[in-house]
């Protein structure tokens, strides 16, 4: 894996302004005699533990969550090893701070807050400039990894925020990857992609700094997507491209027409569907009802919710259902209520999931037509409740207890806190402790009957990582269910669910040990799939030589900064 590399000529003193190459205090003697730092920074050599040590004290003098955000971007923006070592150091305690959710916080007051730009910023208006953008980043074609880019029409729980959002999110999707997984910060591009917003607010902004339009669409949309994803492929032809918080109407489309051509990959649909089957594979260890056999109700049909089934739905088939059979045995409920072939404005990746209007035709509808949640729970008895609704307080007392089975799984995963459907401490006492939960959110673990139980966390941080660091390691040519699959399992398998009240899924400050095995686990399946573009003889030792370590290496004679 290749690495920041200098020009010769260049002015010494530059090496401080690379974030990829500053070491702050932690120069040498020799080394500022070489590069011409001396009298330019303090005098003391200090050790990168030393200065992790200052920083977390900085760190902690912070007032607020968003305070802490701005001081972690900022120290970023100087050092990028000191910056990874403090977060990988305080993985648990910062994530939420650099991601979600308050990166929230930080997209909605991009604009305004405006600081140093991290990335390459796309204009819907200048498709012709795609390829000079991408160029002026300042990599090779062979120095790139992965990519991520945003639209940002669907940002976390706060919707379309314009450039923002797709700067915000892609930068600090980005920074998981690396603090999780080791790749490479030398190695990625975080893109917008601005095609305009919907967002009054920012249309009127005078300080907004993407472009004051609306959201364009159809097929100028298309186009631009089209060009993007061309340019990037053929400029950097081993990279990972992936898709984040892109709407409904988007997502799925330009996943499907991708997969094929480019390694490609959608956090949202396809991350989330596999840590909530890494989870329900967790579940049903402990049920011991196998997974043909499970019924699934889905609360919100959107992107993730819809991911979800389509993952569920591939593990019941599996294990011995038809295509059809599986299909039928996930029930989708959204705004409208349960998805039934007469109900309008059905997504085309809604409409595998609509039952046939005879079959509910004796069901209870609510005033607006619709066959509502607790009444699809009352007749379908399902084992596995899954919210992605982001509808507080959804799942009731009444809806949980309904269920009706001796071990029912419940996974109210939408985030943030605020907006799951049940609280875990709720769902345990209405099941007197039998429920077996995970959430979207961190949640303290719950006393119930004398039992502390930990509530797993389906954190796609525990497996988007691991699947990207799995492709680059061996070059996969696409990103097939398979590889997924093998991703949620290798998951799964790394927590013992044989003890009562274990969690579901292993705790996220085990990142960089999850992200290793679902890397392994995923070069491994790539191989044997016939998608591997190297030779994979020993993928263990393979992913951890590629796994980037927060550490300083011996410092350049001259800088040639990129960013």
């Amino acid at each position: 894996m290749g690495h920041h590399e200098p020009a010769p000529g260049r002015h010494a003193p530059a090496v401080l302004e690379d974030p990829l190459l500053n070491k702050d205090t932690a120069f040498s003697a020799a080394e500022r005699a070489s590069l011409g730092l001396d009298g330019l920074i303090p005098p003391v050599v200090e050790s990168l533990d030393e200065q992790a040590a200052r920083a977390y004290m900085q760190y902690g003098r912070q007032p607020t969550d968003l305070a802490r955000n701005i001081f972690l971007s900022e120290l970023q923006d100087r050092n990028e090893v000191l910056f990874y070592r403090l977060l990988g150091d305080h993985l648990r305690e910062m994530l939420p701070v650099v991601y979600d959710p308050t990166i929230a916080q930080v997209i909605e007051t991009y604009s305004r807050e405006y600081r140093r730009p991290r990335g390459v910023y796309l204009s819907i208006d200048d498709p012709g400039g795609i390829e000079r953008a991408l160029r002026n980043f300042g990599l090779g074609g062979d120095e790139v990894d992965l990519i991520v880019a945003s639209d940002a029409e669907q940002i976390l729980g706060i919707g379309d925020w314009g450039l923002g959002g797709g700067a915000g999110i892609a930068a600090g999707k980005l920074t998981v990857y690396t603090a999780a997984a080791g790749i490479d910060p030398a190695r990625v591009i975080p893109v917008a992609l601005d095609v305009g917003t919907d967002n009054e607010a920012l249309l009127n902004d005078p300080f907004y700094v993407g472009e004051r339009h609306s959201r364009v669409r159809g097929e100028r949309y298309d186009a631009f997507i089209e060009a993007y994803v061309s340019t990037a492929s053929r400029l950097f032809p081993h990279a990972l491209l992936h898709w984040e918080d892109f709407g409904p109407s988007n997502a799925r489309r330009i996943l499907e027409r991708y997969t094929g051509q480019v390694p490609t990959f959608n956090d949202d649909m396809q991350g989330t569907g596999a840590i909530v089957l890494a989870a329900v594979l967790g579940a049903i260890r402990v049920t011991g009802e196998p997974m043909r056999d499970q019924r699934v109700v889905v609360f919100g049909a959107g992107t993730a919710g819809i991911g979800v089934a389509d993952q569920l739905r591939d593990a019941m088939r599996r294990d011995g259902r038809t295509e059809e059979e599986a299909t039928r045995r996930v029930w989708a409920v959204d705004r409208p209520g349960l998805l039934t072939e007469d109900v309008r404005e059905l997504r085309d990746f809604q409409r595998p999931y609509a039952r046939p209007a005879a079959e509910v035709a004796g069901w209870a509808r609510d005033e607006r037509g619709g066959i509502g949640l607790a009444e699809v729970v009352a007749r379908v008895r399902p084992t596995v409740l899954l919210g992605a609704s982001t509808v507080r307080g959804a799942f009731t007392e009444d809806i949980v207890r309904s269920m009706g089975v001796r071990r029912p799984i419940v996974l109210p995963i939408s985030n943030p806190t605020d907006r799951m459907e049940a609280r875990p401490e709720d769902v345990l006492r209405w099941t007197g402790g039998r429920a077996l939960v995970a959430t979207g959110v961190p949640v303290e673990p719950v006393a119930h009957g004398g039992v502390r139980h930990v509530i797993g966390q389906a954190n796609n941080a525990l497996l988007y990582p691991g699947v990207g660091l799995g492709v680059v390691v061996s070059r996969a040519r696409r990103v097939s269910d398979g590889m997924l699959r093998a991703a949620a399992e290798a998951v799964a398998g790394l927590v013992d669910v044989s003890a009562p009240g274990a969690a579901l899924l292993p705790p996220v400050e085990n990142l960089r040990v999850v992200s290793a095995t679902v890397a392994v686990a995923v070069a491994r399946q790539a191989a044997e799939e016939g998608l591997a573009g190297v030779r994979l003889d020993d993928p263990v030792q393979r992913v951890q030589d590629a796994m980037w370590q927060p550490r300083y290496r011996p410092a350049p004679d001259g800088t040639r900064p990129r960013r």
